[in-house]
């Protein structure tokens, strides 16, 4: 079962789901800012794809942090402030399985979702 991650009202994540139902690919939707997120999950998704890709720094909620709570990020301190605040996990996330998409590009949700049913 493919899995879409990310906040309900988000536009990007409007857009994902939008070309996700043009294309009738069945999902299942997970929202976590309303419903959190599994730290073995968002550890797994930062090991994958580097915890610098899922965090989202263009986001209002991470340029708001203080500057002492930018300053110094790692790897575990990047993952505290995502479980902290699931605004900062940049989004959508497409689990096609074998692998997370990070972000939202039609073209690699096509090649993706392709591979994935072969």
């Amino acid at each position: 079962m493919i899995t879409l991650y990310g906040i309900k009202n988000c536009d990007t994540m409007k857009k994902a789901r939008g070309w996700l139902d043009a294309h009738h690919i069945a999902y299942a939707f997970h929202d976590y800012k309303a419903s959190s997120i599994d730290p073995t999950r968002l550890a797994a998704w930062c090991n994958e794809h580097g915890w610098e890709i899922v965090l989202n720094r263009g986001g209002t909620t991470f340029r708001a942090l203080p500057d002492a709570s930018k300053a110094g990020l790692d790897e575990a301190k990047a993952i505290a402030l995502m479980m902290d605040q699931p605004s900062m996990i940049k989004r959508p996330v497409l689990d096609v399985g074998k692998r997370r998409i990070i972000g939202f590009k039609p073209a690699v949700y096509q090649a993706a979702l392709q591979t994935a049913s072969s």
